[in-house]
């Protein structure tokens, strides 16, 4: 399970990797005396600090950090000081710093609205300033060390160079970033920087050209992945899986359209909030239609087809749903971030009695996919409660507190890891984020699960009680395997490529030592076939040495390789070679179809 670590040993290492941004900003200063200063937060792993004016390539990080190690040796104390604004604003003017300049201008300007008092004279508000020691000023709101020599010198290292528009808005300049990574420990950033690196040998853009998964094509348009056949495998035996342990766990399929009607998602509640996520509508005889960018409120029109009693319920409606969502190109990440997704989707309609064993059970299956079927250990789940602002959230105050207490409560039973974070719910309820880790220790969101009890009110979603009365369902939305392409990038990467047997698009290649050997191996394949019809087999018999093929299939991840020649024939045996392990011997091919048959979950 995923380690969370305590409140106070973050915020220790948060303000250390403040401070290294600094120590960073202070050296680019000294060395490039005329750049201009953007701003330096704090990241996963590390800082980062934006620059205008800077020139520079990755090869020049090597000298800055140089620079970075000079100034912390000097021990110097981090000090913050409260400056009025015109103090500041004047200080940057002298230094020609356009976005400090920035920067104060937009904070007095949320410093007076936020006030209490109408009338906020700007001379009277007051910003952040910290000195580290007499070589370095800078706008900021606090959370460092006191000296820089209790700064790890070991265990920092400035990683990258990268282009990022002031601010994060296209239509701003674009500055210079520069990134680095900060650790309590030099071993925990040799782990970093090894997985890291093990990450670019992982990166699924890289390995699903290199298996043939999948591609992109300019004249489709970026963010519609087209499938080839090996990815197109795995997908649809994800697919027949989930599909049979969704019917073991009492799901029903459904199967929707990818179109709708304007009314639909006016219904829902997305339209006009979620309408800059959508694709513009399209124009048609009998009103506008909409590509479908959610499940969820075509399978609340099933429920609606017909009445439902309390006998029938919970329901469980399942669908490998494909929905399409407008994301700007430039967040587009091969299959991380896409604008067209099929989506491991289904919603639970239940009385409010089953709602808290109904997430529960959700729990529990979400922990059976990843562990028994994936082998993936490293998880936790993240409970995204509302911010403190309330006008953000559907305004039932009641129906909030029931749904936390529901969902707190089965998170508890469930035995499993969780955290809590303030801000982060759907505007209809709080919803359960599972995050998963890589073996090399990438975390993603994997699935998102609510409990939504707006769906109930905007949909007219009832149920015929004992007494004969009409009364509102709880809504849960589930998605464990998230979409086919986050998931599926995902464990590109876990697995690096080499799929399990189950799920590998090529599960065994047959190599004749020679052509002589070309009619024992099609029986093997023959037989095999005959022992189980959906093994995917390929008879690579190519005019390459054996060697060469063998090679080959190590390259492409092939789990078992069943080399055939003059004993192997003489004896009516294979000798196998098995993907991370090597040359296994000969054995009977009965031997072989029995290793391979064993049931994953």
């Amino acid at each position: 399970m995923a380690d969370i670590p305590s409140k106070s040993s973050r915020e220790a290492i948060e303000n250390m990797r403040h401070s290294f941004a600094h120590v960073l900003a202070a050296a680019v200063k000294k060395l490039y005396p005329k750049v201009e200063l953007g701003i330096g937060p704090v990241i996963e792993n590390g800082f980062y600090y934006d620059f205008g004016k800077l020139k520079i390539t990755e090869a020049d990080l090597a000298k800055i950090e140089e620079e970075m190690r000079f100034i912390a040796k000097q021990n110097l104390a981090f000090k913050r000081e409260l400056w009025p604004a015109p103090k500041a604003t004047l200080h940057y003017k002298k230094l020609k710093q356009p976005y400090k300049l920035e920067l104060i201008r937009d904070l007095v300007k949320s410093k007076a609205q936020s006030s209490k008092s109408k009338i906020q004279n700007p001379k009277f508000l007051k910003v952040g300033m910290v000195y580290t020691g007499d070589v370095f000023l800078d706008l900021c709101r606090g959370g460092h060390v006191k000296n820089t020599r209790e700064l790890p010198l070991d265990a920092f290292k400035l990683t990258s160079v990268a282009g990022a528009y002031w601010r994060g808005d296209e239509k701003n300049p674009m500055l210079t970033r520069v990134y680095g990574a900060a650790f309590a420990t030099k071993k925990e950033l040799d782990d970093y920087l090894w997985r890291q690196e093990e990450a670019k040998k992982r990166d699924h853009r890289v390995l699903g050209e290199k298996l043939k998964l999948f591609t992109f094509a300019p004249e489709v348009g970026p963010g519609l992945p087209l499938w080839l056949p090996n990815g197109t495998i795995i997908r649809e035996e994800i697919e027949k899986c989930a599909k049979q342990i969704e019917r073991e766990w009492g799901y029903q399929r459904v199967t929707t359209p990818h179109i709708a009607k304007e009314a639909l998602y006016k219904m829902s509640g997305h339209i006009p909030y979620y309408a800059d996520s959508m694709y513009p509508p399209m124009e048609l005889d009998d009103g506008k239609y909409y590509l479908k960018a959610m499940n969820c409120p075509h399978t609340h029109m099933i429920y609606r087809a017909e009445p439902h009693s309390y006998r029938e319920l919970p329901l469980r409606y399942a669908e490998f749903g494909t929905v399409y969502r407008y994301e700007l190109s430039g967040t587009l990440a091969g299959l991380l971030r896409v604008r067209g997704f099929t989506q491991n989707d289904a919603h639970i309609y239940c009385t409010k009695e089953q709602a808290e064993e109904e997430f529960l059970k959700v729990m529990q299956l979400h922990e059976f996919w990843y562990k028994k079927v994936f082998g993936i250990e490293n998880f936790y789940m993240r409970l995204s409660l509302p911010a403190k602002d309330k006008k953000k959230y559907a305004g039932v105050p009641k129906a909030w507190k029931e749904a936390v207490e529901i969902i707190r409560s089965a998170m508890k039973k469930s035995g499993l890891p969780y955290q809590e974070a303030e801000g982060e719910a759907a505007f209809y309820g709080p919803k359960v984020d599972f995050q998963i880790k890589s073996v090399i220790g990438r975390e993603e969101t994997a699935s998102t699960n609510q409990l939504d009890f707006l769906a109930t009110e905007r949909f007219n979603l009832t149920y015929r009680d004992k007494d004969g009365s009409e009364k509102p369902l709880y809504v849960i939305h589930r998605a464990p395997l998230g979409s086919h392409e986050r998931f599926i990038a995902f464990l590109i990467e876990h697995y690096a490529g080499a799929f399990p047997f189950w799920l590998a698009p090529e599960q065994i290649w047959i190599l004749p030592v020679s052509d002589k050997f070309a009619g024992y191996a099609q029986e093997v394949q023959q037989k095999l076939l005959a022992a189980d019809k959906d093994f995917r087999i390929r008879m690579n018999g190519e005019n390459e040495t054996l060697g060469k093929r063998i090679r080959e299939g190590e390259t492409m991840k092939i789990p078992y390789s069943l080399i055939v020649g003059e004993k192997e024939m003489s004896n009516h045996e294979i000798s196998v070679r098995e993907r991370g392990k090597g040359d296994l011997g000969a054995m009977k091919l009965e031997a072989f179809v029995q290793k391979t048959h064993i049931r994953i979950w």
